[in-house]
């Protein structure tokens, strides 16, 4: 059985702050065979994890392991098998930016306000507001394809603040990014974050990139996913990538990977 705090009010406001958290027990999640003869696929099996409020979690794991699953099922969008979840409403950004494309940035960022029953007026002018803060000044009318891939994932960010709620769920936001935009995108994220703090939880591939967003890494198992193993990242923000704490930590988050998939 799954449990769930009420709805988001209609007109979420701007900023929620530190809020919002998750309880996780026991969760299993299986699907129905993807083809005839072939078995169901169990993606998550007992897996228990607590996110508490203000919380960054990033969780690690091999493709497969149902990082995906994990955070469609606290956004409520999938209900599990078997365990419970307790979670606060939240707002999931895919790992595509699905922007549309015949809208512009501002009115793309405004969606999650309009679909909330937002004027369009105003939902267009705190979406603005907010890519302002983000290094889009001038982008506002500026179509997804006239915008490079950085700014792209700023503006689905954006839209999803924008939802209003307590808990934001980061699906790989910035897989599809080369290796230096994606290093300028961590640190553009983790400082956005410590300026106006949220709670977080965000899966990737890249243990490099947890431990520079995360206050804590959760190292996932190979298929059916179980938490093999958490770690605490206690270094100061900015983060500096080559600090030999940070190196240890990433060295321990591979090892337990490397367990995980046996």
């Amino acid at each position: 059985m799954q449990t769930r705090t009420t709805a988001p009010p209609k007109a979420p406001p701007k900023a929620q702050g530190t809020v919002g958290g998750a309880r996780l027990r026991d969760v299993t999640k299986t699907f129905a065979a993807p083809h005839r003869g072939m078995s169901p696929v169990t993606a998550l099996a007992d897996l228990s994890l607590d996110v508490a409020p203000g919380e960054i979690v990033a969780v690690v794991g091999p493709s497969g392991c149902g990082k995906t699953t994990l955070l469609e099922l606290i956004c409520g969008l999938s209900v599990p098998d078997a365990g419970t979840i307790e979670a606060s409403p939240a707002a999931l950004m895919a790992q595509r930016d699905l922007l549309l494309p015949w809208a512009g940035a501002a009115d793309n960022a405004a969606l999650a306000l309009r679909v909330a029953g937002v004027d369009r007026g105003e939902a267009r002018e705190r979406a603005a507001a907010l890519l302002r803060d983000f290094g889009l000044a001038g982008f506002e009318r500026a179509r997804p394809y006239e915008l490079s891939g950085g700014m792209r994932q700023r503006v689905a960010f954006a839209r999803t603040l924008l939802a209003g709620r307590p808990l934001l769920c980061l699906d790989e936001p910035f897989a599809a990014l080369d290796a230096i935009t994606r290093a300028e995108m961590q640190d553009w994220l983790a400082g956005t974050l410590a300026s106006d703090p949220r709670t977080v939880v965000i899966v990737t591939h890249d243990v490099e990139e947890a431990i520079v967003l995360g206050d804590r890494v959760v190292v996932l198992s190979a298929r059916p996913g179980r938490v093999v193993a958490t770690l605490d990242v206690a270094a100061p923000r900015p983060r500096n990538r080559t600090d030999p704490a940070l190196v240890a930590l990433r060295a321990r988050a591979l090892q337990a990977l490397a367990g995980g998939r046996t």
